[in-house]
């Protein structure tokens, strides 16, 4: 078997592992990013992503000096931003995780937050406001206020597809990374509690590359046996809306290995998509195939009936749960329900969908072929507890307290408007997950922790690997933002170990 030896070995290359790569570069490391997918397939489940980045900053001004022009349109607009201190940040994670998500692993992740956007601009990432995400222009009113959520304000231009355009570009314009495609890794090589490297399969080729490690390779999401052994019942049969190459082997070998399991084990990213998605995430649609507008809608099951308080809160603090209220219907199907009044209000992912559309709700209801007594009276009876001032306090903008308490229906808390103005407009939606939640245990240096507490030598883990940030629910950015954040300091100190051992006489030549 053929051995290569490197400084750095990074097992992934999304948005977690390229940044570790580009970090262990800036330390002047040399480094091998292995990636499983094919060139074309690149780039991980960040490539699917909206791109959105939740990091502090003191409102718009501050956003200003990391924005392309792409987002002068809005600001021309008089788009509104309030700050997002790093006390705001903490309180949305606590309270999306109820209070159970590393304290450590999150204080760090807001602290070096904005830095860590700063530097990826400096390699190239180009950032925009995320109003297009939510709006659509030619639909808002040009006296209309736009306020955009203060944590989901920004985003990589070009969503998931740019972000991971310009970090591979800036990791090609790197001699010293070098990346290789149909790469998948198969097993860590191992020494009691210090890894020597990962051994890969490669053109039919099974090679040794050692050196220090990051693995950033992602969770099991798309590896339907491990969904149904660790999330339950049912999960084995979601959509998944990323990369088919998140199948779970490096990180079971990272536990294989003595990495110590931690977090959410049976939790995961999941929202409510297209009822037609794809079963496995297709980059010509990338994220387009969601549907987060529910908050305005009535959103009903197969018996017609509510299920969830579709106005809890904003949708990015509720959205990737979302998924899991709709899984745990009947068939795992749901219906958001429009009217006239508020079709407007639809994120322009909308427009790849197929809307059921009738003239009255019972024929909306023969259409979609749910029990036309049963769904009439769940929208009369919510009518019915609707406030007569609601249009008037309406505000789509922020959460504006405009409730409903319809008998035996679950309370709407925000956005409770009637819904009474025809023609009507359903969606069906299904489950599509993103990531999971459970991982291996790592420390504030993101050194990979084993099962008897201590530091695995040569061994760094970043971003979907990792367990410990999340719990039940999940506040939208976060996800790439602690890839990025830890990615980084992966590289870095996976770059700076590897450095000092060579001056203490290591080498790091290419071997037969």
């Amino acid at each position: 078997m053929r051995s290569i030896q490197t400084d750095v070995v990074v097992v992934g290359a999304g948005n977690a592992g390229l940044t570790a790569a580009l970090a262990a570069y800036e330390v002047g490391a040399g480094v091998i990013v292995l990636e499983a997918a094919t060139e074309s397939e690149r780039g991980g489940n960040s490539r699917f992503s909206g791109g959105i980045f939740r990091t502090t900053h003191d409102g718009l001004d501050d956003l200003r000096t990391l924005l392309d022009k792409s987002s002068d349109r809005w600001l021309e607009r008089g788009v509104s931003v309030d700050a997002y201190t790093a006390a705001d940040y903490t309180a949305d994670w606590q309270k999306t995780s109820a209070g159970r998500a590393n304290r450590s692993l999150v204080d760090l992740t807001v602290q070096r937050s904005l830095d860590t956007i700063r530097w990826m601009k400096r390699h190239g990432v180009v950032w925009e406001l995320s109003a297009d995400k939510m709006w659509d222009p030619d639909k808002i009113d040009k006296g209309k206020s736009i306020v955009l959520p203060p944590g989901g304000a920004l985003r990589a231009a070009g969503e998931g597809v740019g972000l991971m355009a310009r970090l591979f570009a800036a990791a090609e314009r790197a001699d010293g990374i070098d990346v290789w495609y149909n790469a998948p890794s198969v097993e860590l090589i191992t020494d009691g509690y210090t890894v020597r490297g990962v051994v890969v399969n490669k053109d039919d080729e099974r090679v040794n590359v050692l050196g220090r490690v990051v693995l950033a390779s992602g969770g099991f999401e798309a590896n339907p046996e491990m969904r149904r052994r660790y999330l339950g019942e049912g999960w084995d049969l979601v959509k998944v809306r990323g990369t088919r190459h998140n199948m779970g082997i490096m990180l079971q070998r990272a536990l294989d290995a003595g990495a110590q399991p931690v977090g959410n084990w049976g939790g995961a990213h999941a929202v409510a998509i297209d009822a037609n998605a794809p079963e496995v995430g297709d980059l010509s649609l990338t994220d387009k195939m969601s549907r987060y507008s529910y908050p305005y809608a009535l959103l009903v099951n197969s018996n017609g009936k509510r299920f969830v308080d579709e106005g809890e809160d904003q949708v990015w603090l509720t959205y990737a749960k979302n998924g899991w209220a709709v899984r745990a219907q009947e068939f795992g199907v749901a219906y958001q329900i429009f009217d006239q009044a508020s079709i407007n209000l639809l994120e322009p992912r909308y427009s790849t969908a197929t809307p059921v559309c009738a003239p009255t709700i019972a024929e909306l209801a023969s259409a979609l072929g749910l029990p036309v007594g049963a769904l009439t009276e769940t929208v009369e009876t919510f009518n019915q507890a609707v406030s007569s001032d609601a249009n008037a306090k309406f505000d789509a903008a922020r959460p504006d307290g405009v409730s409903a308490q319809p008998a035996g229906q679950p309370n709407k808390s925000n956005w409770a408007r009637r819904i009474e103005v025809p023609p009507f407009t359903a969606y069906p939606v299904t489950c599509g997950i993103t990531f999971t939640y459970g991982g291996v245990k790592v420390n504030a240096s993101a050194e990979v922790i084993s099962t008897v507490g201590k530091p695995i030598a040569n061994l760094w883990a970043a971003g979907e690997t990792v367990g410990d940030y999340f719990y039940f629910n999940y506040a939208a950015g976060a996800g790439l933002m602690r890839g990025a954040v830890f990615g980084r300091m992966a590289g870095t100190n996976a770059a700076r170990v590897a450095l000092f051992s060579q001056r203490s006489g290591e080498t790091t030549k290419v071997t037969a």
